[in-house]
């Protein structure tokens, strides 16, 4: 299914655990000193209502004085397990992108406010930056170094899974009990 932002929350809510899809419009990105940023009462210059936020530190330069991204493949998503939440609601996202899952916390979000978990394949980051059309702007750059700014990026058909739903589906769950179910019939 393909997903145009800014995306909404009926959309959201069809999506369940498994579903595969396409994001085509705005994404942002933004890791660990955002959140904690946003969690500490700080904002954004940036309206991403309906929108996407992308756990991804992307490697950018410039070229003819455009910012180009060389590759913006998904970092570890549970660090921002405390934040996560408060950040959905706060800044009206639909959706957050990046690797590894979300916790009870998280997921709990995901439900009372219309957002989904989407899993990215990690170590395909040059594959995922070909999806990137176009780097819009930046913000946060001076306060939190390339890694750590907030990307506007403009993507076509990115690819990514539902892992965590509206519905409180989690993929990471279920894997996470079914390995621990193994594990005690083998030990």
């Amino acid at each position: 299914m393909e997903l145009k932002t800014p995306i909404s929350e009926d959309v959201i809510r069809s999506l369940h655990v498994g579903d595969l899809v396409e994001i085509t419009g705005v994404v942002h990105t933004g890791r660990d000193a955002v959140h904690k940023f946003l969690h500490d009462g700080g904002s954004l210059p940036v309206d991403m209502r309906g929108g996407v936020l992308y756990h991804c530190g992307p490697v950018m330069v410039k070229e003819d004085g455009q910012w180009v991204c060389k590759a913006a493949g998904p970092t570890t998503s549970t660090r921002e397990e405390p934040y996560q939440a408060g950040v959905i609601q706060k800044l009206g996202l639909r959706a957050v992108i990046g690797k590894g899952g979300m916790g009870d916390k998280t997921l709990a979000g995901c439900k009372e406010f219309g957002c989904v978990y989407l899993h990215a394949v990690g170590g395909a980051a040059q594959v995922l930056a070909e999806c990137i059309k176009k780097v819009r702007g930046v913000c946060m750059l001076e306060e939190f170094g390339s890694p750590e700014a907030v990307w506007e990026l403009e993507v076509e058909k990115f690819p990514c899974v539902v892992t965590m739903d509206s519905h409180g589906g989690s993929l990471h769950k279920d894997v996470f009990a079914s390995s621990k179910e193994k594990l005690a019939k083998l030990l």
